[in-house]
């Protein structure tokens, strides 16, 4: 009976946030993912307190953005020029 229990509750759990994620009135899965990408570049979850981690992984991230960046345009060209 308490395994039971264990997955109706789950499955309430699993619901409630299928419903929480496709609410009308929240934000779409590209707008989420956009905001999650703009929040890790700009290090939201880095230490405010700590002025050089924090400018550190802003730093690396945003350098890191770009080299990813410039090695796809690189991609692209050597593909399209061979």
């Amino acid at each position: 009976m308490a395994e039971r229990q264990d997955n109706d509750s789950e499955s309430r759990r699993i619901i409630e946030r299928v419903e929480r994620e496709t609410d009308p009135g929240g934000a779409s899965f590209i707008a989420r993912t956009v905001k999650g990408a703009r929040d890790h570049v700009a290090a939201v979850d880095a230490d405010r307190s700590d002025p050089i981690e924090y400018w550190g992984t802003r730093i690396g991230r945003a350098l890191g953005l770009l080299i990813a960046i410039g090695l796809l345009v690189w991609l692209v060209y050597f593909v399209t020029r061979s």
